[in-house]
């Protein structure tokens, strides 16, 4: 109470900071008659002096008030629009690194250039993020005049761009791009093994458009890139037949969780139809370690039947399953669900099985939108999250005043007991509407719904327009004609996002349809005229009739989604209307809502398609639905504490490789990595105060043929009085030095550095993949140490860290070892092999790097060609390109290719090079 005298008295903070931008726009516009008489070439020539002041020592905030009111003036040449005061309020929200909230239609993307131009200035970059390729695409060509006019360069990433197009983009002042591909670059970039062959700079600064549909909603999933594993699309179609034979009592099923496990009796009835229909259980139980893979296939396919559901989850496209986005109702093209969920359900929808894929390299998007210098976004709906914007990004949300007062009536719910009756009331509404010409807004939850609408909108009579996943590509032209009289647009959880519905209709959208094909110039005018008239009678009408109606056909589990629904209609001070229906049998009222309603509706004795309506519904519906918005919350929360725990080791190896790249010379890391794999084995077998009776010196003997590829007299060694742990270490250390020098010496320093860091390069990318596989399953199981009384994120930082130690343990070992073994072949030697074996069937690749051999016998730039199934083994003496010299047997041999290793002693190191022997590798009966 004494907070809310207070605030009337000094305002609120958000009106304090409102307050004092406003200021500044005045500022802004004092300045604009003097730009308004500059021509064309002094507006532009500020940019220069712009940054010829930054690069002087002033800062961006030192020329924010010039710099946005020369952005004004060149938007008012290019575009014909110019900023209002508020606007330019929500562009310095943008530049402080905020979130500026601005309901529909009050500009968001213009605001952005405000802020976009003035931190390009500085020439670091700046990404201005979107939540499709149409938007990255339009928004770039469109507010990019702007730029462009005033000397800035602008960029465009979107799936299919090549790798110099890529680069080309990033290296512009400006970039548009989508989250998904900023992401993927990222993880792209650090595979990549030239620096020169990067695409993005170090992030500086990012505009977030629809800031909580990208970093709440979507950061819930990890962006991963994978390379593929053995195919098991057999064995998914195996247990998949096996799923529809489980009964109700045979699993049970936690919809709040999303989660569905089999019961004591399901367990014995699956293990039954495993034994009876296929032979993969043997003679173990279900839950033997022998049967791991058939227990993870079982429990995905059980997923896939009882908790995804089609055309509500995702949909069948060309012989595909393609996911549907929860919140946006877009199909996810190119992303799949992880750990063999995807390849379930297309076992399920009987299409063609992709296989199975193991992560390279993963990060989430909280991770890396939390890399930029400085972060802002912008969106209609970011208040009920500010919480959790603050918690996690650090980012303010501020709430800019629209431009004009709001005119739209928020009606309170109806609430119907069967889904039966509130679907009849919907119709209804609609009819009623239709009859008078108000254009009608329907957003469903799913694609089935909306397409069980249109079945019962049909059989009525009434024209409409459905707007989902199956009507992507028509997004834009269905919601500019939504606002005509009489429309009737049916949208799944998408409401139009990026396209405002103008009553009347889309005026810029019906002149590039319509004027496309009109050459004549007298009569493109003509046609122009008439459009604008018939819009403007058109809007008059809609006016007339109430404004667009928002009907939502019931509550989504998100507070935002409901608020983007209704943020449709009543933009810039437009009259509107909006109203949700809702029945007891909905999702969210049935898992999240309170039981009591029912009974509530029950004792109100409520006839058959009668509805409450009343203040206190519309608040335990809410009460419902941040209930769900909490537990969404914990499940981003609980993702990224544990994706911290990887994050802190990416960083390392990434930076690792940057360092690595840069470097021509990383003799001495391989130096220092060599002599830490000496003291290892060392130690290992020859304890520092262990008797000379507890030495393992046939061990030692072993680990260095193993490793160094030295046969060295280590019984003779141990004879010699005096000769103790450091004796070894020395004399162990100096011989592979001096093994290594020859070496150089025979190749040369040059062919040995780059030979250097292009295996080291791989071999870490080798051991971080096979580390992010081994944290895949730590992750998996880790829960369950929770029954144990065990934190499971303590558990996991503990585990994770001990099998980080081990990945750099490890990949010294495997440096040291390969760099000993291998054998580097230059040009010229090339070209004799090929002179002298004419008849080898094997693909020659274009030299790279002198075309040194990499460790599995490629080039230092890309993998080498895998050598024909007919294929001999090569003699010693004409040794093709791609082939190495095996130690221990003397033969030159191809690592990728088993066909040309003859016959390996079972002691000796595995050819494949993966540092075993080959007993415990590739010879393991």
């Amino acid at each position: 109470m004494l907070g809310g005298l207070l605030k009337n008295v000094f305002g609120s903070a958000n009106d304090r900071i409102v307050k004092q931008m406003r200021k500044r726009a005045e500022k802004i516009g004092a300045m604009e008659p003097e730009l308004e008489a500059l021509d064309d070439a002094a507006l532009k020539a500020k940019t220069a002096e712009f940054q010829k002041r930054l690069a002087e020592g002033e800062s961006e905030d030192d020329i924010l008030e010039e710099a946005f009111a020369v952005v004004r003036e060149a938007s008012k040449r290019v575009l014909g629009m110019r900023h209002f005061d508020v606007q330019l309020v929500g562009g310095m929200v943008l530049h402080q690194g905020k979130i500026a909230e601005m309901k529909t239609g009050e500009g968001k993307t213009l605001v952005a250039t405000l802020a976009v131009y003035l931190n390009a200035l500085s020439g670091k970059g700046v990404h201005v993020v979107t939540v499709n390729d149409y938007l990255a695409r339009r928004d770039a060509g469109w507010m990019g005049r702007i730029y462009e006019f005033l000397g800035l360069s602008v960029g465009v990433v979107v799936p299919g761009l090549d790798e110099v197009g890529r680069q080309a983009a990033y290296r512009c002042d400006i970039t548009y791009a989508t989250n998904n591909e900023l992401g993927f670059d990222y993880l792209r970039d650090n595979l990549k093994f030239r620096l020169d062959q990067m695409a993005q700079r170090e992030p500086h600064f990012a505009i977030v458009d629809e800031v909580d549909s990208i970093l709440i909603d979507e950061a819930r999933t990890p962006l991963i890139i994978s390379g593929p594993t053995d195919d098991s699309s057999e064995l998914y179609m195996t247990v998949d037949a096996l799923i529809p034979l489980l009964t109700e009592e045979d699993f049970e099923k936690d919809e709040k969780q999303r989660a569905v496990t089999l019961t004591e009796i399901g367990q014995e009835r699956i293990e039954e139809l495993l034994r009876e229909k296929t032979s993969l259980l043997g003679e173990g139980g279900l839950y033997d370690v022998q049967n791991v893979t058939v227990v993870h296939h079982v429990n995905q396919a059980l997923r896939a039947h009882k908790l995804f559901t089609r055309d509500v989850d995702y949909i069948v496209k060309d012989n595909k399953v393609v996911i549907i986005d929860e919140f946006t109702g877009r199909m996810m093209e190119g992303r799949r669900y992880s750990e063999g969920l995807h390849q379930a359900l297309e076992a399920k929808e009987k299409v063609a099985i992709q296989m199975e894929n193991q992560t390279l390299a993963s990060i989430t998007f909280q991770n890396y939108f939390r890399m930029y210098e400085k972060l802002a976004g912008m969106t209609g709906t970011a208040m009920t999250e500010a919480g959790e914007f603050a918690e996690i990004y650090g980012l303010e949300v501020v709430d800019i005043p629209t431009n004009k007062p709001m005119q739209r009536i928020d009606n309170d719910d109806e609430v119907y007991r069967t889904s039966a009756e509130r679907d009849a009331a919907v119709v209804q509404q609609i009819l009623e509407c239709n009859k008078k010409g108000q254009p009608v807004l329907v957003g469903t939850v799913s694609i089935e719904k909306s397409e069980q609408l249109a079945g019962e909108l049909k059989k009525k009579g009434i024209r409409h327009q459905i707007l989902n996943a199956r009507q992507h590509e028509r997004e834009a032209y269905i919601i500019g004609e939504a606002g005509v009289p009489g429309a009737v647009t049916i949208a799944t959880n998408m409401a139009g996002r990026g396209t405002d519905i103008q009553l009347g209709g889309n005026l810029e959208l019906r002149l590039e349809r319509e004027l496309a094909e009109i050459e004549d110039e007298s009569l493109r005018a003509q046609k122009q005229a008439q459009i604008k008239d018939e819009i403007e009678t058109r809007r008059k009408e809609v006016l007339a009739a109430g404004g667009l109606f928002v009907l939502g056909t019931e509550r989504h589990e998100s507070r935002r989604i409901d608020n983007q629904l209704r943020g449709r209609s009543g933009r810039q001070g437009d009259p509107g209307e909006s109203k949700f229906f809702v029945s007891l049998e909905d999702d969210l009222m049935r898992i999240f809502g309170s039981e009591r309603m029912d009974g509530v509706l029950r004792r109100l004795g409520l006839e058959e398609g009668e509805a409450i309506v009343h203040p206190w519904v519309n608040k335990a519906l809410e009460k419902a639905q941040s209930k769900v918005e909490a537990r969404n919350f914990e499940i981003r929360k609980q993702l990224l504490k544990f994706d911290n725990v990887m994050n802190d080791q990416r960083k390392v190896v990434f930076e690792q490789r940057k360092e690595l790249m840069g470097d021509d010379d990383v003799s001495e890391t391989i130096k220092d990595m060599r002599a830490e794999t000496v003291d290892e084995i060392v130690d290992r077998c020859i304890p520092e105060k262990a008797l000379p009776e507890e030495w393992a010196l046939d061990s030692l003997h072993e680990e260095c043929l193993r490793v160094f590829g030295l046969d060295l007299p280590i019984q003779e060694w141990a004879k010699e009085e005096g000769v103790g742990h450091t004796e070894f270490r020395d004399r162990i250390g100096d011989a592979i030095d001096r093994k290594m020098a020859e070496k150089a010496s025979r190749y040369g320093a040059n062919i040995m550095r780059i030979a250097e860091r292009s295996l080291l390069l791989q071999l870490l990318d080798n051991a971080w993949k096979d580390h992010l596989l081994q944290l895949d399953h730590l992750r998996q199981g880790i829960g369950l140490r929770a029954f144990a009384q065990r934190d499971p994120l303590n558990e996991y930082k503990t585990e994770a860290f001990a099998l980080f130690e081990s990945l750099l343990t490890g990949l010294r070992s495997q440096v040291t070892q390969v760099l000993s073994h291998v054998e580097l072949r230059t040009d010229a030697e090339e070209n004799l092999a090929r002179r002298q074996a004419p008849t080898a069937q094997q693909e020659l690749r274009p030299a790279a790097e002198d075309d040194i051999a990499d460790a599995s016998g490629g080039s230092a730039r890309e993998p080498a060609a895998q050598t024909s199934a007919g294929t001999q083994p090569v003699s010693d003496d004409t040794p093709p390109p791609g082939f190495v010299k095996h130690e221990a047997t003397g033969r030159w041999l191809h690592p990728g290719d088993p066909s040309t290793w003859g016959k390996v002693p079972r002691n000796a190191p595995c050819p494949c090079m993966s540092g075993k022997k080959y007993k415990h590798c590739h010879g393991k009966a």
